[in-house]
Parts: C-alpha cells; sequence; structure tokens
C-alpha cells in the first residue's frame, strides 16, 4: 500500500459548509488539485527543457540528420 501523508487547509467556512450541503469531498478536492500541479510543473519543467535544446538541434545540419537516420536504419 501506498504511504500517505496528511495535508491540511484552512476555507472559508461558508466555503466548507457548501461544499458539504452539494456532497463535495475535500479530501478528493485536494488529492486532484495537488495531482494536477504536480503535472502542470512537470510540463513545465519539461517545456523549459526543449526550449534549452532546440536552438542546439538547429545548428545541426539536414544532411546530419539524414546521415543518422541511414545510419541507424542500416544497423537494424
Amino acid at each position: 500500500m501506498t504511504e500517505m501523508a496528511t495535508v491540511s487547509a484552512k476555507i472559508e467556512k461558508r466555503k466548507k459548509e457548501e461544499m458539504n450541503e452539494l456532497g463535495i469531498s475535500p479530501s478528493e478536492v485536494i488529492k486532484k488539485a495537488v495531482d494536477d500541479a504536480i503535472l502542470q510543473r512537470k510540463l513545465e519543467k519539461a517545456a523549459e527543457g526543449i526550449s534549452e535544446i532546440v536552438p542546439l538541434l538547429r545548428k545541426v545540419s539536414e544532411e546530419s540528420w539524414v546521415k543518422a537516420i541511414r545510419e541507424t536504419r542500416d544497423e537494424r
């Protein structure tokens, strides 16, 4: 089983009451928000990495790409 940690948050009492009335589970909302935030940050970091690599890739000539692809295919 996955090890769990407890996280707490303070929200307006009115919002907590409204969540109860609507049958919304604070735990599920928090879990989804955390998952979404983690995914968003990973995507941002990946985009940063790509933006750093693209200028380097642009320096490689088309001929070099074609040669590398052909060599890879020939190795099969």
